[in-house]
Formats: structure tokens, C-alpha cells, sequence
């Protein structure tokens, strides 16, 4: 018997030593989200600081799943969904804040566009201003294309142009994880995230796998919340610059033409061989080293 709600919710997080942020999302999502047909689920992975206890101190009516090791982004979001009862998963991460509740225009567009398997929302920054929630496909062409819209966005006139051609629901290859909103009958379809994929360019492939069966992933700047961005990430900058390499080149390899895997390579390999004999930063050999591990 199929046990899950009709038209519910799972708002799924996966925390890794969040502490100094999970309070401020939990309380928004307790003060916007109703309990009615919609529940939350947090996935630790393996946190060593006050988090878990931050859970059961403040919100206990959360389900708690506890990993046993930091089995990464992807991995935590498929074991969340594994207990999932909801219709559609929301995918938050746990640096959001919500300043209303999203979820009525989520489902409704869902549930209008039955070729829709992906609506990814607008993102604020702190301080109001409009971050970049969206990417073309990941390729050669898709990631100069994805550069020179970031770069264009340190510009705050740039930044308005960009939000402006945004003013309205729009397809787009990619949308970010931090705030995703599916299908869960999809997700499951495609078996989830690719947990190969530690962190970064997992929501890529993931979207790819998406469209690939014939869906669309569209963009709303209808509904918004904050995103404070990079806190998991911070502290060891170094090690997710590798770990960011890593899964670009898996994505390239299992997705893209030989001639696009090569020219990452070349590209890569010239240029951390630069920062290596410039700086002797041993993490710009690691990545040299990633260059000819994949064959």
C-alpha cells in the first residue's frame, strides 16, 4: 500500500557541522511551513559540533536521520528521500532562511505543468540583493557562457540586468541545491543523486538526468528566500577546490564528448602546473594528479 500523502511535502536538509546556521533555518521553516501534509527531515552527516543536540533540544517534532560517516551532499538528500512521504521533495539547505511560505506556488506550478520535474526559486543574498540561482548546461560552452554571467554579476548594475531577465518564470538547464524542489516519483526514478558526486555538480547531473527523460527544469523568481551560501565550505577552501575538480572532471567524463573531456584536461593541467611552480600549493598537485586519473 502506497503510504505517501497527496499533494505533501518532504523538506529534506543535510547538515554537516551547521550548528551556527541551522537554528535560524528551522525557525523560519517553523514559523512559515504549516505541518499539515508537509514534513521536515534532517540528515547529519556525521556533524562533530552542538548540531545534533540543537535538534532535539529545540525541534524535536523534525525526523532525524544520523550517518554514521560525512557521506556528502548528495548521498544525505538520498537517504532522506528514502523515508520521504511526500508527493514532492524540497531540497533546502540548511544556510536558507524562508521569509514566507513557498511551498502553495511550488506545487501549484508543479502540479499545472505535468512536464515540469524541476522548479528551482529565486535567491537572496543577506542583504536583499539577487544571487545567481541558475546555469547552463555543464560543457566547454555551457561553463564560459556560466563564467561570464558570474563575472557580470560582481557588477551591481550587471547584477540588476541579469535579475531583471529573470523577472519571469523561465526554463533553464540547471538550478542550484539549495533550494530544489521535485518530483519525488522522479527523483526515484533516476535513483537520486549520483553519490559518486562528494559535493558540487551533483544538482547538475542530476538536472541532466532530468531532462533527459523528457522533463523540464524551470526557473521561478515568484517566490524567494536568502541564501547565505558557502557555509559548509568556508573553512576548507582548499580541499573543496580539489574536491570541486574532482567532480567537474567525473561530470566530464560522464557526459560530455571526448574532445570537451580532453580540452578540460589541457586546460587544468596548464593551469594548476602555473600555480604549483608559482605558489608550491601541494593541493595544485592534487588536482594534476586528478587530471590523469580518470582514463
Amino acid at each position: 500500500m502506497n503510504t505517501r500523502l497527496i499533494n505533501s511535502v518532504s523538506i529534506i536538509l543535510v547538515n554537516y557541522n551547521g550548528a551556527d546556521v541551522l537554528s535560524d533555518c528551522l525557525n523560519s521553516l517553523e514559523k512559515f511551513i504549516p505541518r499539515v501534509n508537509c514534513e521536515i527531515i534532517l540528515v547529519d552527516n556525521n556533524s562533530q559540533d552542538n548540531s545534533v543536540n540543537i535538534l532535539n533540544d529545540k525541534f524535536p517534532n523534525i525526523k532525524l536521520i544520523k550517518l554514521p560517516e560525512n557521506a556528502g551532499f548528495g548521498a544525505g538528500n538520498n537517504a532522506g528521500a528514502k523515508i520521504a512521504q511526500g508527493e514532492f521533495l524540497l531540497l533546502l539547505n540548511t544556510d536558507t532562511i524562508l521569509t514566507n511560505n513557498i511551498l502553495p506556488h511550488l506545487i501549484k506550478l508543479m502540479s499545472a505543468n505535468s512536464d515540469v520535474g524541476v522548479i528551482g526559486t529565486k535567491l537572496l543574498f543577506p542583504d536583499g540583493s539577487f544571487q545567481i540561482s541558475f546555469s547552463p548546461e555543464i560543457g566547454i560552452k555551457g561553463e564560459f557562457k556560466a563564467k561570464k554571467i558570474h563575472n557580470n554579476a560582481q557588477s551591481k548594475n550587471n547584477l540588476n540586468l541579469i535579475e531583471q531577465d529573470f523577472q519571469d518564470i523561465k526554463e533553464v538547464d540547471i538550478v542550484v541545491g539549495a533550494a530544489f524542489f521535485i518530483r519525488a516519483d522522479l527523483f526515484n526514478l533516476l535513483g537520486g543523486f549520483d553519490e559518486k558526486f562528494f559535493m558540487y555538480f551533483e544538482e547538475s547531473d542530476l538536472c541532466k538526468r532530468v531532462r533527459s527523460k523528457g522533463y523540464k527544469i524551470i526557473y521561478t523568481p515568484h517566490v524567494s528566500l536568502i541564501h547565505t551560501r558557502g557555509h559548509s565550505v568556508k573553512k576548507i577552501s582548499n580541499e573543496m577546490s580539489v574536491e570541486y575538480r574532482r567532480s567537474q572532471i567525473y561530470y566530464y567524463h560522464k557526459h560530455r564528448p571526448k574532445w570537451e573531456i580532453l580540452t578540460l584536461k589541457i586546460y587544468l593541467l596548464f593551469k594548476f602546473l602555473y600555480q604549483l611552480l608559482k605558489t608550491s600549493n601541494p593541493y595544485s598537485l592534487q588536482i594534476i594528479k586528478l587530471v590523469f586519473m580518470y582514463k
